[in-house]
């Protein structure tokens, strides 16, 4: 049994999960933007995001009834397992009304066609809405209400090209001091190439 059938096992087929599909870098990419977090973001800047819950979002979904689980982690494991290597290069500091993001540079394209692809068969499966806007591969460093202005630059040794897809469940909670107002849960992963 997968993660993602043993949640749709522990919550009503009915009840609603939000879920998102991504990129979960290695753990010394994530030591890489931690350190770079603690190094550039200055206190009172936003709520920083955890070392855990750093990524790159391929699908946002929502909330989905918690049955479609299982069937979203087959399709995502089917992209993955179609992917060549991912290569993703830092490029710059940017923000939003909402948050702060490291944007990368996908070197051959490989993030973009996985991206696309796990798109395409999650909007064949009846169960997400392609964006109007093109993908942007990045990873959200710090959220704040009203953005900070920060102009920064990007640390060229957090690249990230040992990733596994990844299934996630967003938990919401109050936003408070040290705390992002979402915890990520990790419900099934899959290596890229088959690897």
């Amino acid at each position: 049994m997968t993660d993602a059938e043993a949640i749709t096992g522990s919550v009503g087929g009915d009840d609603r999960i939000r879920l998102f599909c991504g990129l979960q870098p290695s753990d010394e990419t994530v030591a890489c933007l931690a350190a770079w977090q603690a190094e550039h973001l200055p206190p009172g800047a936003g709520r920083i995001v955890p070392p855990e819950h750093l990524h790159v979002t391929l699908a946002f979904l929502g909330h989905r009834p918690a049955a479609e689980a299982a069937a979203i982690a087959a399709e995502l494991r089917a992209a993955a397992g179609a992917a060549g290597p991912v290569d993703l290069r830092p490029l710059r500091y940017r923000e939003t009304r909402s948050v702060g993001m490291v944007v990368f540079r996908d070197v051959d394209g490989a993030a973009t066609a996985l991206a696309e692809d796990v798109q395409a068969r999650l909007e064949r499966l009846g169960v997400y809405r392609r964006e109007a806007r093109r993908w942007l591969p990045h990873v959200t460093v710090v959220r704040f209400r009203t953005p900070a202005g920060l102009r920064l630059a990007v640390a060229n040794t957090c690249s990230i090209d040992d990733v596994r897809a990844a299934l996630y469940r967003s938990l919401l909670g109050p936003s408070t001091e040290g705390n992002t107002g979402a915890r990520y849960e990790v419900l099934e992963t899959a290596a890229l190439g088959g690897r």
